[in-house]
């Protein structure tokens, strides 16, 4: 009896100290401001944030006919400044990717851009003029070239549905998440010429595992630590992989929140961020399937605390989708399908 009450204190001290080291967020129902007169947007890919505090949204421009009758398309990207007002917004579905996904602000302040219905990555200026594609537009790395051949996951100049990207601050490489097609990482140098790819299908042996390098299903997001460390999202697979810049394979971070077997149908991680103090201490895991925003500890990847519950209230998430983090410290969440909005999180503590 002791012993269980010994163990019962300890779990209870443990998850107060958790509780002391995590953060606090609120939700800023100000932001964004009203988009100009008749504006509206549709599904939204992907939320980053640049390093002057702007905020870079994806929308798929998909508004039904009846909005249609009402409302006006905004445009397919759309940039924000901290207290909400839109500074700029450029592109149109004919120009960007097919149904625009991920996007990545780099070093040099372009802003790069990925679509889950092309087969291409592009980058543009952050004033919308196009800078560089990877890949042909409406052709795939499968083995017909459309979107209905079998995947190749090998493709030195095309990709398959890509999900997400992130380049490396330190020579411009261009890391790939080729997820919703293929499966697997592929990195390009600055100029898009191929350079490296690692990662395939995971059988279910693997993926109960957690076998390095196999995805279960959508590799649905990617980003680099300040450490030089690849993070890449195997969302039906519970877990975040780690890798270094060439491919090999560090460790897992699970998110086990989910179906309690695998693959999970819908997954629990949908996107990662990184806390901006020097050590990236906390790592955020935007979770799609229970409509939460997880703050881990980086180090030791430890759930410390939640916030948010399935919902269209300020505050909620219908389809919490990405997740960015600006120079304060503050979240920002998109949500995708019926979704449809933008939110803000301060940080509070």
């Amino acid at each position: 009896m002791r012993k269980a009450v010994m163990f019962a204190l300890a779990a209870c001290v443990s998850a107060s100290l958790a509780a002391q080291d995590t953060q606090r967020f609120e939700i800023d129902p100000h932001w964004p401001k009203p988009l100009p007169d008749k504006w509206i947007i549709g599904r939204t890919g992907s939320i980053c944030a640049d390093a002057h505090d702007h905020l870079v949204v994806t929308n798929r421009r998909d508004i039904t006919a009846e909005e249609a009758e009402t409302s006006v398309q905004a445009p397919s990207v759309l940039i924000f400044d901290l207290a909400g007002n839109l500074v700029h917004s450029f592109g149109d579905s004919t120009t960007v990717p097919g149904v625009i996904h991920g996007c990545f602000v780099d070093h040099e302040h372009n802003i790069w851009l990925t679509g889950n219905g092309d087969g291409i990555v592009q980058k543009w200026s952050h004033d919308g003029q196009p800078l560089l594609q990877i890949g042909k537009r409406g052709v795939f790395d499968t083995t017909d070239g459309t979107a209905k051949g079998q995947r190749l996951n090998a493709g030195r100049t095309q990709l398959f549905n890509p999900a997400g990207v992130v380049v490396d601050p330190s020579n411009g490489d261009v890391y790939v998440a080729d997820g919703y097609g293929n499966r697997r990482v592929v990195v390009f140098d600055r100029n898009g010429s191929f350079l490296r790819q690692w990662g395939r299908q995971a059988t279910k042996e693997e993926i109960e595992a957690g076998a390095g390098g196999a995805f279960a299903e959508i590799v649905h997001c990617i980003a680099m630590s300040r450490a030089g460390l690849i993070y890449v999202c195997d969302r039906q697979g519970q877990r975040v992989q780690v890798f270094d810049k060439t491919g090999s394979f560090v460790r897992n971070i699970w998110v086990k929140t989910g179906t309690p077997t695998l693959p999970d149908p819908r997954g629990t991680v949908w996107w990662i961020a990184f806390s901006r103090d020097p050590e990236q201490k906390f790592l955020y895991v935007m979770n799609g399937r229970n409509e939460q925003l997880h703050i881990l500890d980086h180090a030791t990847g430890t759930l410390l605390s939640s916030f948010g519950r399935p919902g269209h209230w300020l505050g909620s998430f219908t389809h919490g989708h990405a997740v960015a983090v600006d120079s304060r410290g503050n979240l920002y969440i998109a949500e995708t399908d019926t979704g449809r909005r933008m939110q803000k999180f301060t940080l509070v503590k």
